[in-house]
């Protein structure tokens, strides 16, 4: 049964691997969106609640990158035209 368990594994992996480009996306589209709007208010306290916001999410992307090239193979042959067109996507 070794087979059907790295089946298994390996269908796991790569579900993880599209869970983290789903996440991916969400944030580079909700970046997107919060970005314009740096510094537009006239208020200081909204100014400063979307700069904390953007720079979250910032931080979130580079968090989720770094669990995808964990999870992705070492061999950059290894790794499927799949997750190079995601990461091309994201400009990452």
């Amino acid at each position: 049964m070794p087979a059907k368990e790295a089946i298994l594994s390996d269908d796991y992996a790569h579900g993880r691997r599209d869970g983290l480009r789903l996440a991916l996306a969400i944030l580079a589209a909700e970046e997107a969106k919060w970005a314009p709007l740096l510094r537009e208010s006239s208020s200081w306290r909204t100014n400063l609640s979307r700069e904390v916001r953007h720079k979250a999410l910032q931080v979130a992307q580079k968090r989720v990158q770094t669990a995808l090239n964990r999870l992705s193979p070492a061999d950059d042959a290894a790794i499927d035209a799949e997750l190079a067109a995601a990461l091309d996507r994201l400009g990452l």
